[in-house]
């Protein structure tokens, strides 16, 4: 049996406006008959002040022993403001609910001709259709994009909230290319709390101001004078992997995530947490806690309002995440005003940006965007690598033959495997990419940092580290994947991740002298 959307929903507005009237008349009725006793007995001498409806119960005292006036008068003070009140309630509640309603009828029908999956049903949309674990969340998605390769975009329904899901160049061009559409999905609201309106979350004239202060901090120049940052953290990691080389498969997940961590924190905020060394630090498990609860709350629509959210466990323990992590980045902030640091950091350079008129960044602003840079410069990097760690270590042929100076492709997952532009895209070839067999290719077709207004600013910082951190693990080991592709089971969170990490087994090369 189909359901028709539509008409379920008019007959429910239909419903609504009922109710609405209803209420209408009982209020009417209430005030015409309140006002006519008023009338009647305004002859009668009486306390002063009278107000219609409420009565005298503006000049009652709070203790009624410590007044003369009859208990009956109280009564009905008490009487006729808890109906006002409650009849005020109900007609507001009836309104909302009324508006509500009709703007999603209104989005209803406004999305209908887009193409959907089917059982989708009022308010709760595709909900019950949804697998609950992120993984297999993840792969039913992808799934749908396959079913429906050949149309340019797919809709679906989260609760009342319509997303639609873009897997073509040419749709997402359009979209990304297109000054109008630069405000973020309603999902980012849930980021604000961690990373304020920064450069990720914020829209509009800010966003572009913003954008405009920081693009000369991601300056070529200004980046090779974190090289050596990255060149002593690989090192780091290249000692603790040479531990484990030759002793059997071992998951490398977490040894590259914080790698990446330590990379970041030293250049966004001048500052060592020695992550590598140190994973039980606070500051280091507040920033993985607070990944994996904001995926959560984005996945449970009943815990979207803050007002409900705050009162449960989950709740506090973002708020408790939340104190560790703003504490961090400004106690960082305080050492950077005293030039306390040798180094200079991305913080440094926030700190003397000014705009046009000579206006500074606050400390609000330059929070803001250095927690942006803690949350988008690692996580997103470590999971790249982490891939093409895998990948590289499926295919051995390919680690033999990669050219001396040859850029590291990082392949991103969900964008990247329209069959038109990539044959075969489950295929790991990396010789895709060279420059001449990109030629005629789409230019939307492969964005691993998105593309348009809103490209990633820091692509040319990530690439610099990956190139970094990847060269030197494949400088002194031989990579063996110990899984294959279909045990990864990539987890659809706010970065894409394997569910049981990347399982590799490493060998020292041999080096020549």
């Amino acid at each position: 049996m189909t359901v028709d959307i539509g008409e379920l929903l008019s007959g429910s507005i239909v419903l609504v406006l009922l109710l609405t009237i209803l209420t209408c008349v009982f209020i009417w009725q209430f005030l015409s008959s309140s006002l006519h006793r008023w009338t009647q007995m305004k002859p009668i001498p009486g306390i002063s002040p009278s107000y219609p409806l409420l009565g005298n119960a503006l000049s009652l005292k709070a203790n009624a022993r410590a007044t003369y006036y009859p208990e009956m008068a109280i009564v009905l003070g008490a009487y006729t403001l808890g109906l006002l009140g409650v009849s005020l309630f109900v007609s507001m509640l009836t309104y909302a609910t009324y508006h509500l309603l009709s703007s999603y009828l209104h989005k209803w029908r406004e999305m209908k001709p887009i193409p959907e999956i089917e059982g989708t049903y009022p308010l709760i949309g595709n909900a019950l259709q949804f697998k609950a674990n992120g993984g297999d969340f993840f792969r039913q998605i992808i799934g749908y994009t396959e079913q429906f390769r050949d149309s340019p975009l797919l809709k679906i329904w989260i609760g009342p909230v319509p997303f639609l899901l873009l897997f073509h160049a040419e749709t997402i061009e359009t979209v990304l290319n297109n000054p109008v559409h630069m405000d973020k999905a309603y999902a980012y609201k849930f980021l604000q709390p961690w990373l304020g309106t920064g450069l990720l979350t914020s829209t509009g004239n800010k966003w572009r101001r913003r954008r405009k202060l920081l693009t000369p901090t991601f300056h070529f120049s200004i980046l090779t004078e974190f090289l050596e940052v990255m060149n002593e953290q690989a090192e780091v990691l290249v000692e603790k992997l040479d531990k484990v080389a030759g002793k059997g498969p071992f998951n490398c997940f977490n040894h590259v995530t914080l790698c990446a961590l330590d990379i970041i924190c030293e250049t966004a905020m001048g500052k060592k947490i020695y992550a590598q060394s140190n994973y039980d630090s606070e500051y280091v498990q507040c920033v993985y806690k607070m990944s994996d609860i904001i995926t959560r709350r984005q996945r449970m629509p009943w815990f979207w309002p803050d007002f409900f959210y705050n009162y449960f466990g989950e709740g506090w323990e973002h708020n408790r995440s939340l104190k560790v992590l703003h504490s961090f980045t400004s106690n960082s902030d305080s050492e950077s005003d005293q030039g306390m640091r040798k180094r200079r950091a991305f913080l440094d350079m926030l700190l003397k940006t000014t705009d046009e008129e000579g206006n500074k960044l606050t400390h609000e602003d330059i929070q803001e965007e250095v927690d942006t840079f803690m949350f988008r410069g690692h996580d997103t990097t470590a999971a790249a690598m982490n891939w093409a760690i895998h990948l590289l270590g499926s295919h051995p042929e390919v680690q033999r033959k990669v050219p001396k100076g040859a850029n590291a492709i990082i392949l991103t997952y969900s964008l990247h495997r329209d069959p038109r532009h990539f044959p075969q895209p489950e295929e790991f070839r990396p010789e895709r990419f060279m420059p001449e067999n990109c030629v005629g290719r789409h230019p939307y077709a492969f964005i691993p940092f998105s593309a348009g207004l809103r490209n990633c600013i820091g692509q040319r910082f990530a690439m610099m580290e990956e190139k970094v951190i990847l060269a030197s693990i494949f400088r002194y080991f031989n990579v063996e994947a110990c899984q294959k592709r279909e045990d990864l089971r990539p987890l659809g969170e706010l970065i894409l991740r394997p569910e049981k990490g990347i399982w590799i087994n490493l060998e020292k090369r041999k080096q020549q002298h």
